[in-house]
């Protein structure tokens, strides 16, 4: 490989978010990569820092035409300049578009379990949360479209935000399924958030499919969120794009985003997107391989050496959904006691909602040593809490 990511990069007293823990602790939880982001993004920042100056930034038309080149050339989907708006943040692009679309006390349809913060983004703003809850058969999830059209049909549902790919089980949906989602949300004049943060974490040989350039249905009542922070580790930029072709649409999203002051970069933001799409594509191309074989590692580990787990199939991101039911009731008690007997930090799975309460998440874009280093502290902490549970009988 031409770049390194088995390098261990310490992050302990960086104010980093993730590596705020004991000396004595793992943290493998928020989605956060332990690798450097792409020497041209690196590269840009300090070309832009050695201006010395720091003022108030415009959007460049280079932004632009960095994200429709890319989602051209590896997506396949067309977008035209006028669709785009910058945003700090997929999550304030969803908080603002929820509070601008909906109304306080309408329904908003989520798929569990799903992305926490998801949660507070709607109830936080007085609107109230419908789960479409995902079909678990031991291996992956499916869609209960059933269950999605009963929720879509109520007369106070108004939004319903999609996770393409679906963060914390890693599921690319398929060209088909979304398809039908668009379809139904079409019929019953439902707003379509996508959610599409994750979109270019997927395993060599699978690629995701952009809700928007489905049908003219998905298209017209689609807000689409996308952002190069988490494929390029450069979340701490504050950079994403939300894309909307409905022109009526797009106005009143674009209204919210600038009255609720997130539509304004900071001074690396676009300069790092410009140079993530423009020139990281190979550094991204030999980090999803390392990814893979990260997974192929631990679905290996845990076959041999934990067979009460079960990893639920992926082909995206690297947050691995875990089941662990055979061994734990809730996994709330479990992570808590896990990172308290071994350091292992992982997210419990309750907070997904759903059927989470039986997984936990594990994030695995680090370097193998530490990859297996968690798993180890995994294993022991599986066997500490066995004995603890044996001792309660």
């Amino acid at each position: 490989m031409k770049f390194d990511f088995d390098q261990i990069n310490n992050r302990r007293n960086t104010n980093s978010l993730k590596w705020n823990v004991l000396d004595t602790e793992l943290p493998m939880w928020v989605a956060d990569m332990d690798f450097q982001t792409a020497p041209a993004i690196t590269e840009a920042i300090q070309k832009k820092a050695q201006t010395g100056i720091f003022g108030y930034n415009i959007v460049p038309e280079e932004w632009q035409k960095a994200i429709i080149g890319w989602w051209k050339r590896r997506h396949q989907y067309e977008i035209k300049k006028e669709w785009l708006t910058f945003c700090t943040g997929v999550i304030p692009a969803v908080t603002s578009a929820v509070k601008r679309i909906t109304n306080v006390g309408d329904n908003v349809v989520v798929q569990t379990p799903v992305y926490n913060i998801f949660f507070h983004s709607v109830e936080n703003t007085g609107r109230h949360v419908l789960e479409n809850k995902l079909l678990y058969d031991g291996k992956s999830y499916q869609i209960d479209f059933k269950d999605l059209e009963e929720k879509l049909s109520n007369p106070l549902t108004t939004m319903m935000i999609l996770c393409n790919p679906q963060n914390p089980s890693g599921k690319i949906w398929t060209r088909e399924e979304l398809a039908t989602i668009g379809a139904l949300c079409k019929k019953h004049h439902v707003t379509v958030i996508s959610d599409e943060i994750h979109c270019d974490l997927t395993d060599p040989g699978y690629s995701y499919v952009p809700f928007a350039s489905v049908s003219e249905e998905c298209a017209d009542i689609c807000i689409m969120c996308i952002s190069a922070t988490k494929a390029f580790n450069i979340a701490g930029l504050q950079s994403a794009a939300v894309i909307i072709s409905n022109e009526e649409l797009r106005e009143k999203v674009v209204r919210g985003l600038n009255s609720d002051e997130v539509a304004e970069p900071n001074t690396f933001a676009t300069e790092a997107v410009i140079a993530a799409f423009n020139e990281g594509e190979e550094w991204l191309t030999e980090l999803n391989s390392y990814l893979y074989e990260n997974k192929k590692a631990v679905a290996e580990y845990i076959e041999k050496e934990l067979p009460k787990l079960k990893l639920v199939e992926s082909h995206a991101t690297y947050l691995l959904w875990i089941d662990c039911n055979r061994v734990v009731g809730d996994t709330t008690e479990f992570c808590h006691f896990l990172r308290e007997k071994t350091g292992l930090f992982v997210s419990a799975g309750s907070p997904y909602r759903g059927n989470g309460n039986h997984f936990f998440r594990m994030n695995i874009a680090c370097p193998r040593t530490q990859v297996m280093e968690g798993l180890r502290r995994l294993k022991d902490g599986i066997g500490q809490y066995e004995e603890m549970v044996t001792r309660r009988c």
